[in-house]
């Protein structure tokens, strides 16, 4: 996704902004006060550096806590402020463990009930000395969660918030303890009707704002006006917003859609009877990362051109897509994963004023005026994929168009969070309503009735915008509570994002939003499993509990996502994270960066010339001599062996076979982390690539040596994708790669249009060299890419014959990863006792050291037998230019495997077998079998 972690193998840049954004979305009404209620300069030594935990119990940082201090409420509508003694204590211990980042804050008690203390809440609150100077304001989140959340039948336990049908009316439900007034704004079936205005009743004991209007039906629209304190402005603002649990949605969100999910007018044609496919364990699971506008935008076979880049297009059998799909379900693919799909906060859904590569340059120019496209006459019917095809490749015209149009086109990659429980609008052929939710629909139905599951990307860990700005929700209607704020400066973090907030679902609220969500999602839109964008950013005991609520309304859901650990949660600093290292065991996989960067090399742009970090596709030229690269690729060796062992923290490489002392998963260096951090293999997601960075075929292009030949380039990124698609653990590939696609080195295309994001399942190009990619992300890199470029006809463009052979090999891969459980080993124990490298030295100088080449033995006369057909599987890797030989006791009782012997890759079938052992042709993966 768009964002700057060492995950991406980039190091953050911790951008602050402070809590102010636009006001422009927000009908904001009069609110000022009487003199006595005007609010105080803030302290310049501290913002929010006061955190209210429990009604009796206050923290101050160390550098505000001093005597004679006093807590204070204003702004409270008919009040005038209160004040209340603070009275420092000893910091209790339950403290230091719910909260490790304020342990070393100082206490204080103030005499407040629960009741005082919600009815303070509703103001601002803050601390004084004593003589009425502000020291800081208050953070209260933990507050509200003490107050709403810590008894039975409180604010977590109410099941309906949003909107519901009853039989006679419909139930409007806002959590909003901090509001002093809530009103539900109906406006009927249509926008154009003016707001019947309903005042709501807050349950004292919940928090919750409630109720039932008799004059509004299923499908009517409506917002809330919300009178609540917003520390943004601090003032007491009116503000009109959406509603989080929403349902259904206007056109570019600005109105919430009442919506029974049940009602058939929601619901395609056998939606409710249709059957979802299933899957014996989570490790036959292959995954098949797919972006919705990517995956149609440019398919030229789709019966109905207004389909191209909509959920409908998932339903056309005779398009370019589909037909490739499904001969991936024939070899073995079983999981279509879709980029964010729920309400996005980036794309503009009005289809009257969007803009994409087929709007023509006169659509163009209306918009967009001063364009320097737009100072030319251009030939009616001229669109801005004609334009950008007209543009020299190695110029910067393309992207410099791509660039100007992003703000008005219809694309994004979909990291910035609006509506969790929406569709988005964009991918349906009308955003306004009901129309989106059949059409999701009808895009789940028909991929269940292929045979696939169907995975959705979530990303709970921020929202788009935050505080008063146009796209913000949950902070106009609770303020500070659904963010994660500095611990002094009550800055909303950012780590995850540049321009987004980071959410707290370590607080009661924000994780039951997050949970009646993924409910919603598994139960109404029959989701089959979820991936989490950035899962370290959220709790390890919450992920826990989250996959519990959605195994009971689907017991076969699969959890996994980015487990990175960084940023101001990092190393657990405030609560255990959901990170590799944590969630070992579990059965929530996490994508694993040990395997990606030992195949492809770490980074996103390098000719490093002294072979450091390079990958094992780099072995072929450019392998120094020097005993520090060596030492560096031996251990990538050992990186790739652990990672195809399910990448386990104790897997042992040591066996009978290649005489090593004791070496564990968990003693194999990453850096400055151990490689293997697995303890079930369904705790692993093995990739080479994904959405995020370059493709692999542009990844590649950077590293490869410059006298490879297409031929050799087409090998080693089959290759690359055979270590995942044939070690254990769940193997994830991003769409396209297969078919060689390429972005044209554009390294982050989360935003830069269909011209950069093409791929053709007609497999005509792999959008190769299409122009430099944008400024903003590569300019430092387009000397590089020149240099790639240069006389590259020779060696890096691809021809249909080439995408049809790396397409054949890929399928080969899938039937060969299906034809056996081997392949798909459920425990650790089987790992440990049926999987061995033959070939692991002591070290990079024992003299039985062959530097590229992985032997891989699947054993299934060890332990309990899983396979009825093979005893014995060879899986050998040579990614060396030049063929390699492998002696192994009983060759001759190995052949090639089935699937290769009929297979796509004729090199392969050139693989000997001889008494002396096996003759491994260069650049290839061989499989080899020993029947029963």
């Amino acid at each position: 996704m768009r964002k700057v972690t060492k995950s991406l193998d980039l190091i953050p840049k911790m951008t602050i902004i402070p809590l102010v954004a636009s006001l422009s979305a927000c009908q904001m009404m009069d609110t000022s006060q009487a003199p006595e209620q005007q609010v105080e300069q803030l302290a310049p030594q501290a913002a929010y550096a006061a955190h209210w935990l429990t009604s009796e119990l206050v923290l101050l940082a160390p550098s505000i806590a001093t005597t004679n201090l006093q807590f204070k409420t204003a702004l409270l509508e008919g009040h005038m402020s209160q004040n209340a003694a603070l009275d420092a204590v000893e910091l209790p211990a339950w403290v230091t463990a719910s909260y490790p980042h304020l342990a070393d804050f100082k206490a204080y008690k103030v005499a407040l009930t629960n009741q005082q203390a919600k009815s303070w809440a509703k103001g601002q609150v803050s601390v004084v000395d004593s003589k009425g100077a502000l020291v800081s304001f208050v953070q209260q989140g933990e507050l509200l969660d003490s107050l709403y959340t810590l008894t039975a039948n409180d604010a977590n336990e109410v099941s309906d918030l949003g909107a519901t049908v009853l039989a006679d009316s419909v139930q409007f439900k806002l959590w909003a303890p901090t509001a002093q007034k809530v009103t539900l704004l109906a406006f009927g079936n249509s926008l154009h009707n003016s707001a019947s205005k309903i005042a709501m009743q807050e349950d004292k004991n919940t928090g919750v704002w409630q109720v039932k209007a008799d004059n509004v039906a299923a499908l009517d629209y409506y917002q809330y006006e919300i009178t609540v304190y917003h520390p943004e402005t601090q003032k007491v603002e009116t503000i009109v917003t959406t509603d989080p649990y929403a349902l259904s949605l206007s056109t570019n969100s600005t109105h919430a859609q009442v919506v029974d999910l049940n009602d058939k007018v929601t619901q395609p044609t056998g939606w409710a009877s249709h059957s979802v496919p299933s899957i014996n364990k989570p490790e036959d699971n292959v995954l098949y990362e797919t972006h919705i506008r990517d995956f149609s935008a440019s398919d030229q076979a789709l019966s109905n051109a207004a389909w191209r880049g909509k959920y409908l297009a998932f339903t056309d059998m005779n398009s370019d897509g589909m037909k490739h799909l499904t001969a991936l379900r024939d070899a073995g693919l079983n999981n279509i994963h879709l980029l964010p799909t729920y309400d996005l906060g980036s794309i503009n859904e009005d289809a009257e004023t969007v803009i994409d590569h087929t709007s023509s340059m006169q659509f163009v120019c209306k918009q967009l005026p001063k364009l320097d496209e737009c100072q030319s006459t251009w030939e009616k019917g001229t669109r801005v994929v004609d334009v950008l095809k007209n543009y020299p490749t190695d110029s910067a015209k393309a992207q410099k168009l791509v660039s100007a149009l992003r703000q008005f086109d219809n694309y994004n990659w979909g990291y910035d969070p609006f509506h969790y429980t929406v569709p988005e609008g964009s991918y349906a052929t009308n955003s306004m309503g009901v129309t989106r939710i059949v059409e999701f629909r009808e895009m789940v139905q028909h991929l269940h009735s292929m045979g696939f599951r169907v995975i959705m990307d979530v990303v709970y860990n921020h929202t788009h915008q935050y505080g008063l700005a146009k796209n913000s929700v949950l902070d106009k209607i609770v303020p500070g509570y659904y963010h994660r704020l500095n611990p002094t400066t009550g800055i909303v973090e950012q780590s995850t994002c540049y321009t987004c907030g980071n959410t707290a679902t370590e607080r009661t609220m924000m994780a039951k939003l997050m949970n009646d969500s993924l409910v919603t999602w598994a139960r109404d839109y029959k989701i089959d499993g979820f991936r989490f964008d950035l899962m370290g950013h959220q709790p390890k005991a919450e992920m826990l509990q989250a996959r519990e609520l959605v195994r009971e309304v689907d017991p076969d859901t699969y959890f996994y996502g980015e487990g990175w650990n960084f940023g101001e949660v990092a190393n657990n600093a405030q609560f255990v994270q959901a990170s590799q290292l944590e969630l070992g065991g579990t059965e929530i996989g996490t994508f694993s960066d040990r395997l990606r960067d030992a195949v492809r090399g770490p980074g996103n742009n390098t000719r490093d010339t002294q072979g450091v970090g390079n990958g094992l596709l780099t072995l072929p030229n450019e392998l120094q001599t020097d005993a520090q690269s060596k030492q560096r690729y031996f251990v990538a060796m050992d990186q790739v062996r652990i990672g195809m062992a399910g990448n386990l923290a104790e897997y042992d490489l040591a066996n009978k076979y290649n005489g090593l002392n004791k070496r564990l998963g968990k003693d194999v260096p990453y850096g400055d982390q151990p490689t293997g951090y697995a303890f079930d293999p369904a705790d692993t997601i093995n990739y080479v690539s994904k959405h995020d960075n370059q493709t692999l075929w542009d990844n590649s292009q950077y590293r490869l040596a410059f006298d490879l030949t297409t031929t050799e380039r087409v090998r080693l990124h089959a290759q690359s994708m055979s270590y995942v698609m044939y070690g254990q653990g769940i193997p994830f590939i991003h769409m396209g790669s297969e078919l060689l696609r390429s972005k044209s080195f554009l390294r982050d295309s989360y935003d830069y249009g269909d011209w950069f994001n093409a791929t053709d399942f007609a497999g005509q190009s792999n959008n190769y060299d299409v122009g430099l990619p944008p400024a903003d992300k590569d300019k430092d890199n387009w000397p590089l890419i020149k240099t790639v470029l240069a006389g590259h006809q020779d060696r890096d463009d691809v021809n249909s014959a080439d995408i049809k052979l790396a397409k054949g090999m890929f399928i080969d891969m899938l039937k060969i990863r299906n034809s056996s459980e081997l392949f798909r080993l459920a425990t650790a124990d089987q790992v440990q006792q049926k999987v061995q490298f033959l070939n692991t030295q002591k070290s990079v100088n024992d003299k039985n050291h062959q530097s590229g080449l992985i032997v891989m033995q699947l054993d299934d006369t060890q332990g309990e037998a899983v396979d009825n057909k093979f005893s014995r599987i060879l899986v050998i890797f040579n990614a060396n230019n030049e063929q390699n030989s492998f002696k192994v006791v009983e060759s001759q009782d190995y052949q090639l495997h089935p699937v290769l012997k009929q297979g796509h890759d004729p090199v392969v079938k050139e693989t000997k077998i001889t008494a002396e052992g096996i003759d491994v042709p260069a650049l290839s993966t061989v499989v080899l079998v020993k029947y029963k």
